[in-house]
């Protein structure tokens, strides 16, 4: 039976192969069951909740990858897409997170529609390689910011001018509104032990990472989260029971809220989903099918449409479940070193993820400092894609750059993207090599350009 679903002699593996790859690419990629609700706790949501939904969410998407297009590719709530959630909708001072499912909801199924047109293979060829790149990096540091904030390694402090509340910096128009003499950024104390611990955390994990041990950054959370316990920053509430399902009436299913995103007018937040998965999701499909071998000398397969097309679907579901953007990870080439060839390394994966469910108390215990040096890791694994930019052509390297830069620094992904679009095309056409700009990117420009003025005017 697994022979006729899944050709495993015709792509020269075997049952117990794809079985261990699948169980591989599970222990490298199973940090986002611990990570996923403490940086969406931020908006308000119910960790429990969050865990349920990115156990489900991963699990029955990679199934559906296995099942249906029979590539060794797992996916779930991606790093970078929920930071960006957590942003836009975070407690106080962003809008409501059932808002915010309503536009990642959306956003699935405009994926679904530009999938089908083939319009997403035509945005992938417009946008130039450097801008790709840098669009990766710079989620990277926007990820890194965030792991620095929840470690308490990066402190945010506001002058006297403005109160250092968050209803008071949501009212002045956010940390954005402050100006330069009116907060500083500091170091946090190592006499808090949240931040000793975070300390801990980040050389333990990076020592891990550096001994290549599958799993690393697994580890590093779970053994930071047991030296917390002598520390004080983990507790262990009175009658803890270590395996259990999720408490089914705190989920956060069928709770988005559609005619919410719609009236609050949150295109340019589905846009910015709409477009980073674009991108993070057709790199980690290509890259990762590329290495197992499944692609032809051209790049290309006749699975990989449908493969984008079960990733779309994904986004949609996974909102529907009750989390941010699900998508391809790139952890699963872990996966096809081990020699993953098919979809059954897939199926073995998210059969994995829905068996995780009973570790929901587990998850509960685990310190949002203990998985802040998770983040800065990701950053840094992200980060890697800086070699690949021409940094010498200044009309690749300076859109890159302010690509890269204005992630952070203003904390949108959407500004970073935007800038780097406009000054790409501008940059190029005054030094005449306008043959290099896709004439996509010119209607790109347009667009941003009158978005921004129209902002401008209100």
């Amino acid at each position: 039976m697994l022979e006729k679903l899944f050709k495993l002699k015709e792509h020269d593996t075997n049952t117990r192969t794809e079985i261990i790859a699948g169980l591989t690419t599970f222990m490298t990629m199973a940090y986002i069951l611990f990570l996923n609700p403490n940086i969406l706790a931020a908006t308000g949501m119910d960790k429990n909740a969050v865990f349920f939904a990115t156990a489900v969410a991963a699990g029955v998407v990679t199934i559906a990858m296995g099942l249906l297009v029979n590539f060794p590719i797992a996916l779930a709530p991606g790093m970078g897409l929920n930071a960006y959630f957590a942003t836009v909708a975070a407690q106080h001072v962003g809008i409501p997170w059932p808002i915010a499912l309503g536009a990642v909801f959306i956003s699935g199924l405009l994926f679904i529609i530009l999938t089908v047109t083939q319009i997403r293979q035509l945005l992938v060829v417009a946008i130039p390689q450097s801008m790709k790149n840098a669009i990766i990096v710079g989620i990277g540091l926007f990820i890194t910011m965030l792991g620095l904030k929840m470690a308490e390694f990066m402190v945010i402090q506001a002058g006297p001018v403005i109160p250092p509340t968050l209803d008071a910096l949501n009212e002045a128009g956010g940390v954005a509104a402050l100006r330069s003499f009116e907060w500083n950024i500091t170091l946090g104390s190592f006499g808090n032990n949240g931040t000793l611990l975070a300390l801990i955390g980040l050389a333990l994990s990076a020592l891990l990472m550096a001994k290549k041990i599958k799993g690393a950054i697994l580890f590093g959370i779970l053994i930071t989260t047991l030296i917390g316990l002598p520390m004080g920053v983990t507790s262990i509430p009175t009658g803890f029971q270590p395996f259990a399902l999720p408490d089914f009436s705190t989920l956060a299913v069928g709770k988005l809220d559609l005619a919410g995103a719609l009236e609050m007018g949150l295109w340019s937040i589905i846009f910015t989903f709409t477009f980073v998965e674009l991108f993070d999701t057709f790199g980690t499909l290509v890259g990762t099918a590329g290495k197992a071998g499944l692609l032809d000398k051209n790049g290309q397969s006749p699975r990989l449409g449908r493969a984008m097309l079960v990733d779309a679907c994904g986004v949609s579901f996974g909102a529907l479940m009750g989390t941010s953007s699900v998508t391809a990870y790139v952890e699963s080439t872990a996966g096809v070193a081990e020699g993953g060839r098919t979809g059954l390394t897939a199926v073995t994966t998210g059969v994995l993820f829905l068996l995780a469910l009973v570790l929901a108390p587990l998850a509960g215990l685990i310190p949002g400092v203990a998985t802040a040096p998770a983040l800065i890791i990701v950053g840094l694994l992200m980060a890697q894609s800086m070699k690949n930019i021409d940094f010498i052509d200044f009309t690749e390297g300076l859109p890159a750059f302010l690509t890269i830069v204005l992630m952070p620094f203003t904390g949108s992904i959407a500004n970073g993207i935007a800038a780097g679009i406009v000054f790409y095309t501008l940059l190029k056409a005054v030094s005449g090599r306008t043959r290099e700009v896709h004439w996509l990117m010119w209607l790109l420009s347009i667009l941003i350009l009158a978005r921004y003025l129209f902002l401008a005017g209100h």
